[in-house]
Order: structure tokens, then C-alpha cells, then sequence
């Protein structure tokens, strides 16, 4: 599956099968999308290929620890390793397709924005789940512990 920017210039692909997709709707990720959420998912770091552009690549640290990655030429934020650990966080439209839509999971739902309605499918969260379960459901039937030793 092959993914880029907005310009093109940053271009990279995920081998095999796209995890199930979430959205993130805390304030930070509102901001970061200009929407009311961020929609995404996370691939193990082996199953993600640059193909070109990661020199384009920019990146900024908020206080919070939340991290933005982007496109240097056109702003586009880009896929960047999760809490350094051996996942990639993959803004899922930069994909130019998914294979399908179902969105599994809802982050951050208690600081949504008051004009946003509650979604009315997948698991609601109101904060963040622990990283483990967080990847569990998105890669739901994967051996996740093979993967990792």
C-alpha cells in the first residue's frame, strides 16, 4: 500500500495487511488536522518502507510528549514513530486507498469538541487506553508478541 504528501515529495509504503483504523479527537490532534479528528492507524516498524522524501522530513515536540512530523515543502504531517517504540503512527490519508473503512476505535471521546456529536460506532474512549490494549485493537488476530521478540 503506498502512501504520500500533499507535494509528493515524502512517499512510503506498508507491506501486507492495514491494520484497523481509529480516530483521535483530543485538541492536539484537532489542531494538527484542522478537523475534529485525526484518523490513523499504527504499523509495526517492519511492515513500513520509506520510498522517498524522509530527508524532507521536519518534526516538532510538544511539552505533552505529542510530536508532529511533516512535509517540509507542503505541511503535510507524515507518518513518525509511536512513543519510540517499535510502531509508526500513519495518518491513514496519505493512503491512496485503505482497503476498507471501519474505524475501531475513538480517542480522547470526554474532550471531543462541543460541536462535535459522540461517534456513533467503535469503542469510545475517553482518554487513552494503555499502548498494548491501544495496538491489540487495532491489529486484532495478529500475534503481536512474536512480532516484538
Amino acid at each position: 500500500m503506498h502512501g504520500q504528501c500533499l507535494c509528493e515529495q515524502v512517499q512510503f509504503e506498508i507491506l501486507g495487511k492495514l491494520p484497523r483504523l481509529y480516530q483521535c479527537h483530543c485538541s492536539q490532534c484537532r489542531k494538527q488536522s484542522g478537523a475534529s479528528s485525526n484518523t490513523a492507524t499504527v504499523v509495526h516498524a517492519g511492515d513500513f518502507r520509506w520510498v522517498k522524501g524522509q530527508e524532507r522530513i521536519s518534526a516538532w515536540r510538544h511539552a505533552t510528549g505529542f510530536r508532529s512530523h511533516y512535509c517540509v515543502t507542503c505541511g503535510c504531517p507524515v507518518p513518525n514513530p509511536l512513543f519510540d517504540q517499535t510502531y509508526i503512527w500513519v495518518p491513514v490519508g496519505l493512503l491512496a486507498s485503505t482497503g476498507h473503512g471501519d474505524i475501531c476505535v475513538h480517542l480522547f471521546v470526554g474532550s471531543r469538541a462541543d460541536w462535535e456529536a459522540l461517534p456513533s460506532s467503535g469503542i469510545l474512549c475517553d482518554t487513552m487506553p494503555t499502548l498494548s490494549e491501544f495496538v491489540g485493537l487495532l491489529h486484532e488476530g495478529e500475534n503481536l508478541w512474536q512480532r516484538q521478540h
